[in-house]
């Protein structure tokens, strides 16, 4: 059996450690930190992050959305929203692993958690927005499937940071 070290970040996530269950209310400040951490890295909060980050649940719960949790004991290290943008179609969105995580398979486990999710919700396409910085998780997103779309088909993004577009049929 395999041990979770925290000071291996080249290491594999052992799963049976990992635990990713569905948001609680409770976790609204670990989503925030997860995700004003990588956000704040690379760019600037943009007022749709700090409207969606403070209260979660009218942008992504209420309208059918889910957001994943992933868990290290009783430590939050990661995060994926689904946003639901039609009856069949949703987002991937506000996805974050912990920078002491990143690296060693949680991002993939959270990615293939909410496509379960997504699935299970009568998705047939998902849709997201990153950008071109962010090289490990576009990587990531084509490993599972997703192809890119060019900018002239999709709909201008709220978000300055999006400069590539991505859609995942299911």
């Amino acid at each position: 059996m395999r041990k979770l070290i925290a000071a291996n970040p080249g290491g594999s996530v052992d799963t049976r450690k990992i635990i990713i269950r569905s948001f609680r209310a409770e976790d609204a400040a670990a989503f925030r930190r997860l995700n004003e951490e990588w956000i704040r890295r690379y760019f600037r909060l943009e007022d749709k992050d700090v409207r969606t980050l403070e209260n979660p649940a009218p942008y992504i719960l209420e309208s059918g959305g889910y957001i994943g949790m992933a868990f290290a004991g009783e430590k939050a290290v990661g995060c994926c929203a689904l946003l639901r943008l039609e009856d069949n179609v949703f987002e991937v969105a506000k996805m974050a692993v912990t920078p002491a995580w990143q690296g060693r398979g949680l991002g993939r486990k959270l990615l293939e958690h909410v496509i379960r999710k997504a699935q299970e919700f009568g998705a047939r396409r998902l849709y997201l927005e990153t950008n071109s910085r962010l090289t490990p998780a576009i990587r990531l997103y084509e490993s599972v499937g997703f192809h890119h779309v060019p900018p002239e088909k999709v709909t201008p993004s709220p978000y300055e940071r999006a400069d590539v577009y991505m859609e995942l049929q299911l």
